[in-house]
């Protein structure tokens, strides 16, 4: 046992360089700013007080959620009748539709969203419904894959038994299936909603330039402004929103292993 211990560190040393230390340095820079000629750095909450103060900021922080939101629930609507459909076929028809949904995967999401701007580019609909159609085709299979793992362990038994009580399909349906695939459903949530709130390329090349999110604010004040303080502070929020996300969904999934 204490050999395998040993298999730990290397990702521990990984975490620690990958993932440890820049979030100490977008910490550090988030709870500083510039000094004088005497002291180099001050300490501050300027740059949160700036973030929630000024309403456009808070603003974009909302639609930012209310994007992930929406995008989360149309994945959930299309993606639970797919993964459904998919986990009834046969086997073999099951590894060819999932191998079907995970092949535009393996190409990089930035030249899927440029081929998607280049079909978008002269219908006439507004940016939102492009950048919704963008967030959908990017992270729809993450849902789908979700729900569908959940599905294809569902022993199909407990179904034959809802039958023999006397349910229909409906009802088997509605108290079998949909409550033991909830664990799948919140998994696919967190995989959706994360990167959705968070995304920032899909909004600026589908967007038309004048869509802003949260991430585009973070990447405009890293690389244009240069003010590396302010933008550090927003990505600390949005940290901070994320790992809440991620407490509500655990605890939502562990509620409902509990009952």
């Amino acid at each position: 046992m204490r050999g395998f211990k040993r298999l730990v560190w290397p990702y521990m040393v990984w975490a620690g360089i990958m993932i440890v230390i820049p979030m100490l340095i977008i910490v550090f820079y988030a709870f500083t700013k510039e000094g004088n000629s005497v002291v180099q750095v001050k300490l501050t909450l300027e740059n949160f007080g700036r973030f929630f103060q000024d309403r456009i900021f808070a603003a974009v922080l909302g639609k930012s959620l209310v994007i992930a939101i929406i995008t989360t629930l149309i994945c959930i609507l299309i993606g639970y009748p797919t993964a459904y459909i998919i986990a009834k076929m046969k086997t073999d028809s099951q590894a060819t539709m999932i191998l079907l949904v995970t092949i535009p995967q393996l190409i990089n999401m930035l030249v899927r969203t440029y081929a998607w701007r280049g079909i978008l580019l002269n219908l006439d609909i507004s940016p939102d419904v492009k950048v919704y159609i963008g967030m959908v085709y990017n992270f729809l299979p993450f849902m789908i894959l979700q729900i569908y793992t959940s599905l294809s362990k569902l022993d199909h038994n407990l179904i034959v038994a809802a039958h023999d009580l006397g349910c229909d399909d409906r009802q088997a349906f509605m108290k079998v299936t949909l409550p033991l695939s909830i664990p799948g459903v919140i998994a696919g949530i967190t995989l959706v909603f994360l990167p959705a709130v968070s995304s920032f390329f899909i909004p600026k090349l589908l967007g038309g330039g004048s869509f802003v999110l949260v991430g585009n604010l973070i990447e405009n004040y890293f690389v244009t402004i240069g003010d590396w303080n302010f933008g550090a502070a927003i990505s600390l929020v949005m940290t901070i929103i994320i790992l809440i996300s991620m407490y509500l969904t655990k605890k939502l999934d562990y509620d409902k292993e509990a009952r």
